[in-house]
């Protein structure tokens, strides 16, 4: 998370590791944790949890550096998520959707919602470009613009042109990079620039 420049938000949105699992759940020992944690909060206060490999072959370079997020990681014969059996797709960062703003920002992946929350535009993430569902779209209704920002290849940027075909208050962004790389190379006030903020 700190080499992402997340660690300042890490803590807020429960990011942990599975150092040892529950019977049944041994393969996530290792992977990152991301709870996809309810706007009321409480007791039971996450909906789900997604895991991400961080395996040193993966998502380090032969010098042990890191290599996200400006150099794509090496995911090779798995995944880079995990979802509980089941699962179906679902909204990141959904506490977003309560607070008060004019605008909301919509990423693909949890990374990239987190980063810009650390930038303070409120965001929400999608499990990739195939994880969209149209009962999705009523929660973005009141908002005066959602900002859909596409990742720079061909598969994010037709999902958010789709998305934005359906949503006459969205406005498609492509910043060249996914946010959180930019975030990271560019800083914070160029991100809010860019978005028009």
């Amino acid at each position: 998370m700190n080499a992402r420049g997340l660690g300042p938000v890490a803590i807020r949105f429960g990011v942990g590791y599975v150092g040892s699992a529950l019977i049944g759940h041994e393969r996530l020992t290792g992977m990152l944790a991301i709870p996809y944690q309810r706007p009321a909060g409480g007791e039971h206060g996450v909906a789900t949890v997604r895991y991400r490999c961080i395996q040193d072959e993966c998502v380090k370079d032969e010098a042990g550096n890191y290599l996200a997020p400006t150099a794509k990681e090496r995911h090779e014969k798995h995944g880079k998520y995990q979802s509980l059996p089941g699962d179906h797709p679902r909204l990141y960062n959904t506490p977003a959707l309560i607070r008060q703003s004019p605008y909301i920002a919509l990423t693909e992946g949890e990374f990239d919602a987190q980063a810009s929350e650390l930038a303070e535009v409120p965001a929400v993430g999608t499990q990739g470009t195939g994880a969209w569902m149209p009962y999705f779209e009523p929660a973005f209704v009141g908002y005066e613009r959602v900002l859909i920002l596409a990742d720079p290849d061909e598969a994010g940027l037709k999902a958010a042109d789709k998305r934005a075909a359906a949503m006459p208050n969205a406005r498609v962004v492509c910043l060249g990079q996914d946010v959180n790389s930019f975030i990271h190379t560019h800083g914070v006030g160029e991100y809010r620039k860019r978005l028009g903020l």
